[in-house]
């Protein structure tokens, strides 16, 4: 059974979330502050963490850069707000996903399944048989999901990884914003297409020397994206 911890201060909600994931045969555990959510998400064995944006004490964002130091499991944030900006910074800090509310609870359901899913399958198989592959001065190693740029290793966000991994499998192939949201979040048209802007933009920015002018993943305009060898 997968163990699923909610970090939300309004008890209500929380509530809600965890009778609805709990008929969906999910074991789920309950904190009302950041303090808490990072003490329990760092020992719980948990295998995905939803994460309220708005908490007492400490907020989401610096809750999500502090549990991402030490964990890969995806992350989803829940907030009210729906401005681009906190998507963004919450995609930033590492966050798989956003949810914003309302939210009917079998999408938020359908949402954490789809994420526990796709991170099993690339968990498991990391999504090609090669245990490294070599592209120009890009060293990825699926078995230990590590990855170089000129020898020094750069550290990837869980997706990040992901959307660059598959990628690197698929050398020039181009893919829609839509294909790919579906591909590596691993369900079809539930989100928006600032989550895969967001990622491929910060991927530009650790693994091209100059990411305004991309060597590597390129833009093929009004279609989608392309990683050129």
């Amino acid at each position: 059974m997968k163990r699923i911890l909610i970090i939300e201060d309004d008890e209500t909600i929380a509530a809600i979330e965890r009778d609805y994931l709990v008929l969906n045969e999910f074991e789920v555990d309950i904190v009302g502050t950041g303090s808490e959510g990072i003490a329990r998400g760092r020992c719980g064995n948990y295998d995905l963490i939803l994460l309220d944006l708005m908490l007492p004490e400490m907020d989401g964002f610096t809750v999500c850069r502090i549990l991402r130091e030490s964990l890969d499991i995806p992350i989803l944030m829940v907030t009210a707000r729906q401005e681009d900006i906190d998507k963004i910074k919450g995609l930033g800090m590492g966050a798989d996903d956003y949810i914003t509310k309302p939210f009917s609870p079998s999408v938020l359901v359908a949402r954490i399944k789809a994420n526990l899913s796709q991170y099993d399958r690339l968990k498991n198989a990391g999504g090609t048989n090669q245990t490294q592959i070599q592209m120009g001065n890009i060293l990825l190693q699926t078995d230990a999901r590590r990855v170089f740029v000129d020898g020094a290793e750069v550290q990837l966000k869980n997706k990040e990884y992901e959307l660059l991994l598959f990628l690197m499998s698929n050398v020039d192939v181009v893919f829609s914003k839509e294909t790919l949201y579906e591909r590596i979040w691993g369900y079809d048209a539930m989100g928006d297409n600032a989550t895969v802007a967001v990622h491929i933009n910060r991927l530009r920015e650790k693994i091209e020397k100059n990411p305004s002018k991309p060597r590597y993943i390129q833009t093929v305009w009004g279609v989608g994206y392309r990683f050129r060898p």
